[in-house]
């Protein structure tokens, strides 16, 4: 029974992840928001013929909802190559902060700085990384850490010739903002 109680939680997080209203997750369902509100606050039974439009909108599946308690531990999402970089998933998709392995390639078109809410923590595992964050030029060399709000216009990219591999850690709002594009491949 307490698997169903963590039922409304995980399909709220799944829709806040795509970042869609209660109101945007119903219409596409085929549902009232709030029949999707009462069952994301456990206020509602659910059964199948409500999950499965719900799960297919979110691109998840039912077993995705009802975790079992001694599911395996480890992370099986595929890594993608995007913009002059290649992504590799370390947090399961549910997770609550993500992490990502970034290697930036030295080939990789310069891309403006963006901007977004949310917060970013990172560390350099091997080559250098030009961080750009507001009206600062930094080089961060192996080892090194940064920590940002997004808010704050950014981007990275390898510095030299040679990739760098960076430990990447967001808050939902951000992952989604930066790794989530439509041209984004898998790998």
């Amino acid at each position: 029974m307490d698997e169903l109680q963590r039922l409304g939680p995980r399909l709220r997080s799944a829709r806040q992840e795509r970042g869609w209203t209660l109101d945007e997750l119903a219409e596409r369902a085929g549902m009232s928001a709030s029949t999707l509100s009462r069952l994301e606050s456990g206020k509602r039974q659910a059964s199948l013929e409500l999950l499965l439009p719900l799960t297919r909108q979110l691109g998840i599946r039912v077993d995705d909802l009802l975790e079992p308690p001694d599911r395996d531990p480890r992370v099986h999402r595929r890594a993608i190559r995007r913009e002059g970089m290649t992504i590799a998933p370390l947090t399961r998709e549910e997770s609550e902060v993500r992490a990502f392995k970034i290697t930036y390639h030295p080939e990789a078109p310069e891309c403006p700085p963006q901007t977004h809410p949310g917060h970013e923590w990172l560390y350099v595992m091997s080559g250098r990384l030009q961080l750009t964050l507001g009206e600062q030029e930094l080089v961060l060399g192996r080892g090194e850490a940064a920590e940002f709000d997004t808010a704050v216009p950014h981007r990275m990219r390898a510095a030299g010739g040679r990739p760098a591999e960076v430990i990447s850690i967001f808050n939902t709002v951000g992952e989604r903002l930066h790794l989530h594009t439509p041209d984004a491949e898998p790998r």
